[in-house]
């Protein structure tokens, strides 16, 4: 398996896709850390590898033979520990990274291609990489397929996030949208639009459809005026007992949230 130096260009090309204008551009994205990395090659199209002498040593034998590498033409790079830390978006790299070329055809829809019968779900500017990183990996483990993401929602190629996915962003489609037109357009079609919301009805009382769009909001605004006009079945996901309301924290993390409602809606139809 040959490894070479990585140059100057590369160091500069690979560490700018850190920012998200830079991974728009080359539509290119980084994988970050061992495991991630290796089950990258499988999800991902992995165009190069980047590692420094103290992983390969360690680790090699965690990627595919070099006769696999070499059939999906993927470059092979080295770089030292200091070169590392600048390529990196991890506080404690691990020693490897990937990069990714963008899925090509994913960056629009429309109300029309979205399956009514079928649980979508919607997210309104989620801020936090954590958090949609985890929302990606929910929606994969209860087989959600498509996510309709509003414009001021967190990069879904920031490298934490997809750190936190760890490979489901390969699996579920992210589209980012003026998402309350698509909520109207696809309500006008028949589908049923939830969202949670403290006045909502109880999730665990109330009628639940096979499928429908499932809206989940801000981490702390929740979801705005104008996505939730487009919401016509208010939920609301209750403390328990429900008296303590008042006692018990003052919001649900919104992937918490995310993982109980879609886990609700999945309870139903088994």
């Amino acid at each position: 398996m040959e490894w070479r130096q990585i140059s100057n260009s590369e160091r500069k090309r690979i560490g700018a896709l850190q920012q998200a204008k830079h991974r728009r551009e080359q539509r290119r994205f980084v994988v970050e850390g061992t495991r991630s990395v290796a089950d990258s090659i499988g999800e991902f199209a992995v165009e190069t590898i980047v590692a420094t002498p103290a992983w390969l040593d360690a680790n090699v034998r965690l990627l595919p033979p070099s006769e696999i590498l070499k059939a999906k033409h993927i470059e092979l790079l080295t770089a030292s520990a200091a070169d590392m830390d600048r390529l990196s978006g991890m506080k404690t790299p691990q020693g490897v990274i990937a990069v990714c070329r963008m899925p090509e055809g994913s960056d629009s829809i429309e109300a029309a291609e979205i399956d009514s019968g079928e649980l979508t779900l919607a997210l309104d500017g989620v801020q936090d990489p954590g958090n949609l990183g985890t929302i990606i990996r929910v929606a994969d483990w209860f087989g959600v397929r498509l996510i309709l993401a509003s414009h001021d929602t967190v990069d879904m190629y920031n490298p934490k996030v997809v750190q936190s996915t760890m490979g489901a962003l390969s699996r579920v489609r992210v589209v980012y949208c003026d998402l309350p037109q698509l909520l109207a357009q696809a309500r006008e079609r028949g589908a049923d639009i939830y969202g949670t919301f403290l006045d909502g009805d109880d999730i665990y009382r109330t009628r639940l459809g096979k499928g429908g769009i499932v809206v989940m909001g801000n981490e702390g605004n929740g979801i705005s005026a104008a996505t939730g006009r487009e919401v016509n079945r208010r939920l609301l996901i209750p403390t328990y007992p429900s008296e303590r309301r008042g006692e018990a924290v003052e919001s649900l993390n919104v992937a918490m949230a995310t993982g109980i409602t879609l886990g609700e809606f999945r309870r139903r139809q088994r």
